[in-house]
């Protein structure tokens, strides 16, 4: 049986797929720069951004999610991924271990219509740019021979765990459950996939119990029919019982708001992923495994469960 290692532990995918293993009795370990103790898994404390220290903590023949989630600023981004990358890729390549490499959708820049695992890498963004790159890096080791690796990518997530990091939580759940309106980006009135949290675990470790799986680029299972930002608020304040008003930010409020705040500047690239509709498919993945991902129904009333309580 190998061991299973989070590369990136704590964060909300992270701590998802950390409980799934354990449920199913895999052993685990989480590496983090202070990974934080989680009952039926070992830590290991790392630092990617060193060669040596990766090595170590990736085991022969194990598996290996890199799940890093860096701090939203792109200078940042740049300086760290593209290290942490080859660290990465070198160590698994030497240990003989397989990796998934948890993504986004950056790459695929603005798409008239649904994101699928053939949808070209066209990015519009600096931070698209490099997950573009970095995504090339991994599927060309791969194509040389030198790893066993897949990349498996998600929506925009919301529900649990996703507090600090959802914008669906953020802006809507947190928001209405305080008594205060919800927000949402630029246009309320387009479609937008968003991946159901416990989904994306589940499907991860589908993924890695499959030798079928690997070497390939996969979608996380994600609800079709997507909602409109104004629906998602419409529901979940339904769920919690609050009034459905909200507030829109615009890109100049965006702008201006980023003078103050580097998160919120870095969001001014991205505010096309709302400006305009943001359909992600993932019926490649459901297929194969005959999955049939939480709908948005039930994930937004399992969401605002959490809240009321």
């Amino acid at each position: 049986m190998p061991l299973h290692i989070i590369l990136g532990a704590g964060g909300a995918i992270a701590n998802g797929l950390a409980k799934e293993l354990i449920g199913h009795g895999e052993s685990v370990r989480l590496v983090a720069r202070q990974p934080k103790l989680v009952p039926g898994a070992d830590i290991f404390p790392a630092d990617l951004m060193d060669l040596a220290q990766t090595r170590e903590a990736i085991e022969r023949e194990s598996v290996v999610y890199l799940c890093v989630g860096l701090k939203y600023d792109f200078r940042v981004w740049r300086a760290q991924w593209p290290v942490i990358m080859d660290h990465v890729l070198r160590a698994c390549g030497e240990k003989q271990a397989k990796l998934i490499f948890f993504d986004n959708v950056y790459m695929y820049g603005k798409v008239n219509g649904p994101m699928t695992e053939e949808t070209a890498y066209e990015p519009c963004s600096k931070k698209g740019d490099l997950r573009a790159r970095l995504a090339t890096r991994v599927m060309s080791e791969v194509r040389k021979g030198n790893i066993t690796a897949s990349i498996a990518r998600a929506a925009d997530f919301y529900g649990p765990g996703a507090d600090k990091t959802g914008i669906l939580n953020l802006l809507v759940f947190a928001n209405l459950a305080k008594g205060k309106k919800a927000q949402w980006i630029v246009n309320a009135c387009v479609r937008h996939s968003f991946t159901y949290t416990p989904d994306a675990a589940r499907a991860l470790y589908i993924l890695a119990s499959d030798e079928r799986s690997w070497n390939q680029v996969w979608h996380l299972p994600t609800a079709n029919q997507p909602l409109t930002g104004k629906e998602y608020i419409e529901r979940a304040a339904a769920a919690l019982g609050k009034n459905p008003g909200y507030t829109l930010i615009h890109p100049w409020m965006i702008r201006l708001g980023g003078i103050f705040d580097r998160t919120i500047r870095e969001l001014h690239e991205m505010a096309y992923q709302y400006q305009f509709e943001y359909l992600f498919d993932s019926s490649k993945f459901q297929r194969a495994y005959n999955y049939q991902p939480c709908s948005y129904e039930d994930g937004i009333r399992a969401t605002a469960s959490r809240y009321a309580s």
